[in-house]
């Protein structure tokens, strides 16, 4: 019988993340469902991926601290001995309108890059041995529409998502053969985080707007983006450093 794959998804309490844990477990994989808050909504993501027919193992880490991710990553091969996936997916933000350069302080740069940019890579950093080993081991980065285009909830944001891209391609150079790294970049999702931080008003407005406006007029939903995450997974093993939009065509501009 070959040995069930292991993937550590960051962030995966709930949106992008738990909908791509679930996916995993759906595919057989055991999964380790990581949160820095919710450890409530992180149980019932494991749960849920059990269900499924997965394995799940529950850990609270700020990817943002170095020893945190390290022990994320042990803790993973404790207890499975293996790991073939890691999905940076935690995020944050600061919600600002890009025409408000006082709304945004340096350390409101520091702490969105913390977790956006130095997270991943700190991650990548304490998994990359045990990836290797793996032999086809996959990194998929979070990124973000917002780092292509420079939109998205703030400057800040954008700019630790366009480095995140950039870190992709830059990684995905050193860390073959063993491992790819590829990068999806989400447009618009569907959920209560877009929900809770544009207010219920200028969510739907921009929802309904970019659903009647965009090529595909669709926005995303977090099963949706877990799809792509899974393409990289799973998919084609020629590619590397590739950057996959999942926006409905949103960056081509309105027709």
């Amino acid at each position: 019988m070959t040995e069930r794959k292991v993937a550590i998804v960051t962030g995966s309490s709930s949106g992008v993340g738990a909908a791509t844990a679930k996916a995993l477990a759906a595919r057989g994989w055991r999964v380790t469902i990581n949160y820095s808050r919710s450890a409530e909504a992180a149980e019932q993501v494991a749960a849920a991926c059990r269900e499924l027919g997965g394995e799940a193992l529950v850990i609270q880490a700020n990817v943002a601290e170095d020893a945190d991710c390290r022990r994320l990553v042990a803790k993973t091969l404790e207890r499975w001995g293996r790991l073939d996936a890691l999905v940076n997916n935690a995020g944050t933000t600061k919600f600002c309108d890009h025409a408000n350069l006082e709304g945004l302080s340096k350390q409101d740069f520091l702490d969105i890059y913390a977790v956006n940019t130095i997270g991943p890579f700190q991650m990548v950093r304490a998994a990359e041995q045990a990836l290797r080993a793996s032999g086809n081991g996959a990194v998929v980065n979070v990124a973000s529409i917002a780092g292509v285009m420079g939109v998205g909830s703030s400057i800040a944001y954008a700019a630790s998502k366009g480095a995140l891209i950039t870190m992709t391609k830059s990684l995905a150079r050193v860390l073959g053969p063993e491992i790819r790294v590829n990068a999806v970049c989400p447009g618009f999702i569907q959920g209560d985080w877009l929900r809770q931080g544009m207010g219920e008003e200028r969510y739907e407005s921009v929802r309904q707007t970019l659903e009647k406006t965009t090529p595909l007029r669709m926005t995303a939903t977090p099963e949706q983006v877990a799809e792509g995450i899974l393409f990289f997974i799973d998919g084609p093993a020629l590619t590397t450093g590739e950057t996959l939009l999942l926006d409905g065509g949103a960056h081509l501009g309105r027709r």
